[in-house]
């Protein structure tokens, strides 16, 4: 069974529609309804068991909400543009808890946070807003590692057997998603770019 694009038919065309309250976005919703909890669980609690838990949840939230988008033609254009920017928000809140809470170094939350925020400043100059672009299969893979990763060093901080396993198949899955993140963030700068001056040049055209 494969996990990238799972649910799409073979030869069947997804046309985004103007829909809001689908299934698959408020999936979304929920899941980025889980950033506060984990964050309490974190920090207020230092339950890691249960903020553990929290994270695989909204982790297959992320595949499931795809797979019923494809699966039953529910793709949307709010639920294109929102999903990818619910990912980023909840992958960034939840390594500034995990720096807070001395589980990762600042580099980790920096490696993050500094190719969007270069695609967000190239986005805001050409478009003001999101350049609507789809994404990548780099990107979805990337995002998958991060969220396969994340857990596994939760799961590291617990008194349980196997932790050094944990921590060390955590950071090859977080090691390989940055690398993906960096990948994926360039080849999104460089389609921005490509995009950003056809709109210039068009707009320009039209003046």
């Amino acid at each position: 069974m494969k996990f990238i694009n799972a649910g799409a038919r073979p030869g069947q065309r997804h046309v985004d529609s103007d829909a809001v309250f689908t299934i698959p976005n408020i999936l979304t919703v929920v899941r980025f309804m889980g950033v506060p909890l984990f964050i309490w669980l974190v920090l207020g609690q230092k339950e890691y068991a249960l903020a553990t838990i929290v994270l695989v949840v909204m982790g297959s939230t992320d595949w499931v909400d795809g797979y019923i988008a494809r699966r039953f033609n529910q793709t949307s254009r709010l639920g294109r543009i929102m999903d990818p920017i619910a990912d980023r928000m909840a992958l960034i809140a939840v390594a500034v808890t995990l720096v807070i809470a001395g589980v990762v170094e600042w580099w980790y939350l920096t490696a993050l946070v500094v190719p969007d925020a270069i695609l967000m400043a190239v986005s805001l100059y050409y478009f003001h807003s999101h350049p609507d672009l789809p994404v990548s299969r780099i990107g979805k893979i990337r995002t998958a590692l991060l969220l396969v990763g994340t857990p596994l060093l939760v799961l590291a901080k617990l008194p349980i057997p196997l932790t050094d396993v944990y921590f060390v198949a955590a950071w090859i899955f977080l090691g390989l998603g940055l690398l993906g993140h960096w990948v994926a963030g360039y080849n999104y700068f460089r389609a921005i770019i490509r995009k950003g001056r056809l709109k210039l040049s068009n707009d320009g055209g039209r003046g």
